[in-house]
C-alpha cells in the first residue's frame, strides 16, 4: 500500500436547506460568504447545489447545500456530523452578534474551547453552525471575500466539524489513519454537558480539526443537517492512497467519481458519517472566469444538453448583490 499523505483538512461540508432563496440570502447577505458555483445536485439534477466560499473557491472555505424544498426537517443526532465551525478573525465576535441582531439571527452565548470563543448560532433551517475566533496569519491561504462583510471580520474558512458517533474508538483510529493527531480533550459544554470532547488536528492551516463526542442520541436526515463532509486528499496520488488506507480499515470506498471541479471517493465511517475525499483540482474557476464565478447556473458537461428541461425544474433565485440591498434600504 503507497504511503498516505495525511490530509491537511476538510475540504467541504455538504448540507439540506430547504427555500433556496432564504439559503442564498443567508450565506451570501447575512454571513457574508461568495456563491462561487451556481449548479445542480449531479445525483438528483432537478436540485440545485449551492457553493458559498471565501472569494477564490479556496479549499478548506466552501460550504455547499442541496436545498430539497420538499424534504421534512431533519433533527441532528448520533452519525452526524453536529456541527460546522468557521474561522473569523480575532475580536470580531461583538461585530458578528450586532450583525446577527441587525439580520434577526438567533445565537446563543459564547463558549469557551480548547482556549478559543465560539459563538454558537444556527441558520434558517436550524443547521447548528459555529463562529471561532482565531488568529488569522499574514500568509493565511483564504482570501476574505468583501460584499457584504469587511475584512478584518470575514469568515476565513472552515475551523472544524464535531462528529456525534455512538462508539468513538473506530472513528478515531480512522481519524489517525487520515493523518489527524489527537491534540486534546476536555469536558463538552452545551449540547451533550458532562461528555467528553476529544479534539483531532490535520496538516493543513484552514479546516484542520475535527472534535468527536459520544452521544447516542437518534437523529434524523433532513433540513439543517449536514449531509456530508469532504477532507482534501490534493492529487490524485494522495487520494488513491487514502482510499487504500479506508479500505484497509475495513470500509467499502467506492471508485473515484468526476464532480467537475474536484474528483472525489466516498465512503461511510464506522459510526455511518458520510465522508468524502475531495481533489483540489480542478477549482471552481475551471468553467467560470474568477471575477464571475456563481454569475450562471453552471451545468457539468453531461447535463447542459438538458438546460431547458433542467432550468424549467428550478426554483426561480436572485443572488444578494451589495448596491441591491443598499437601494432597497
Amino acid at each position: 500500500m503507497a504511503a498516505v499523505t495525511p490530509t491537511p483538512g476538510i475540504h467541504h461540508v455538504t448540507c439540506i436547506a430547504g427555500d433556496p432563496q432564504r439559503n442564498l440570502d443567508f450565506w451570501v447577505e447575512t454571513l457574508g460568504l461568495r456563491l462561487v458555483k451556481r449548479s445542480i445536485n449531479q445525483d438528483d439534477p432537478g436540485t440545485y447545489h449551492f457553493f458559498f466560499a471565501d472569494a477564490e473557491g479556496t479549499p478548506g472555505t466552501s460550504m455547499t447545500f442541496f436545498p430539497w424544498e420538499n424534504m421534512s426537517p431533519g433533527k441532528v443526532g448520533s452519525g452526524q456530523v453536529s456541527r460546522t465551525a468557521f474561522r473569523v478573525p480575532e475580536g470580531s465576535l461583538d461585530f458578528w452578534e450586532a450583525r446577527l441582531d441587525d439580520h434577526g439571527v438567533d445565537y446563543d452565548d459564547r463558549v469557551e474551547r480548547f482556549g478559543e470563543t465560539v459563538l454558537p448560532l444556527t441558520d434558517p433551517d436550524g443547521l447548528p453552525i459555529e463562529l471561532v475566533e482565531v488568529e488569522v496569519p499574514d500568509d493565511d491561504p483564504t482570501v476574505p471575500w468583501t460584499e457584504f462583510v469587511p475584512a478584518e471580520h470575514a469568515i476565513r474558512g472552515f475551523h472544524s466539524v464535531t462528529l456525534w458517533l455512538a462508539n468513538p474508538d473506530a472513528t478515531m483510529d480512522l481519524l489517525r489513519t487520515m493523518g489527524l493527531e489527537e491534540v486534546g480533550t476536555e469536558e463538552s459544554q452545551g449540547d451533550t454537558p458532562g461528555d467528553e470532547r476529544t479534539r483531532f488536528a490535520a496538516s493543513g492551516p484552514v479546516g484542520k480539526y475535527v472534535d468527536v463526542l459520544p452521544t447516542i442520541q437518534g437523529g434524523r436526515q433532513g433540513h439543517g443537517t449536514v449531509h456530508h463532509v469532504a477532507f482534501q486528499t490534493p492529487t490524485d496520488d494522495d487520494q488513491s492512497a487514502m482510499r487504500s488506507a479506508v479500505q484497509s480499515e475495513g470500509l467499502r470506498p467506492t471508485q473515484q467519481i468526476n464532480r467537475h471541479w474536484f474528483r472525489s471517493v466516498y465512503f461511510r465511517e464506522h459510526n455511518g458519517v458520510l465522508f468524502e475525499l475531495a481533489t483540489s483540482d480542478p477549482g471552481y474557476d475551471s468553467d467560470e472566469p474568477l471575477d464571475d464565478l456563481g454569475g450562471r447556473l453552471v451545468l457539468p458537461g453531461q447535463f447542459e444538453s438538458r438546460r431547458d428541461e433542467i432550468e424549467a425544474q428550478l426554483t426561480d433565485v436572485t443572488v444578494p448583490r451589495a448596491d441591491a440591498v443598499e437601494a432597497d434600504d
